[in-house]
């Protein structure tokens, strides 16, 4: 199941985050972006337990993706595909362009990212823990 997150899911989120960067409590205020009006946090729930979520902020037609991540015992079974999907119809008619960051390294999200149409715009030098990061980009139709 999809749904949008509650206060409720804070520390597995935090636990599945630092799967993603071991400063990611710090990062990212779970609390705070669950009550501002641009930030955007789904969770994909299996088995009564969180097992991957997304994190992006919408700002009028555009949606920057700030985060995704999924546990790794239940990847591979297209949990990533349906939060993205999720979100982008979520957001509806209105949105343009979803931007988001990905290390250069990391293949799967390579392979997610372009099911969904996004493509490189820009590569940042030694973005992430000095390797190299791609600014990708998804316009809608």
């Amino acid at each position: 199941m999809i749904r949008d997150a509650n206060v409720y899911d804070i520390p597995r989120i935090n636990e599945l985050g630092v799967l993603l960067n071991e400063n990611f409590k710090r990062l990212f205020i779970i609390n705070d972006m669950l009550q501002d009006d641009i930030s955007k946090v789904i969770v994909y729930e299996k088995d009564d337990k969180v097992v991957g979520f997304i994190i992006a902020t919408a700002l009028y037609e555009t949606c920057d993706i700030l985060s995704i991540v999924v546990d790794p015992e239940y990847r591979r079974q297209g949990i990533g595909t349906n939060l993205i999907g999720y979100l982008i119809s979520d957001l509806g008619e209105v949105l343009k362009l979803v931007t988001l960051e990905v290390a250069t390294k990391n293949k799967e999200a390579l392979a997610l990212y372009d099911k969904f149409g996004f493509e490189v715009v820009h590569t940042r030098e030694h973005y992430y823990n000095g390797d190299d990061a791609y600014l990708m980009a998804r316009k809608s139709e």
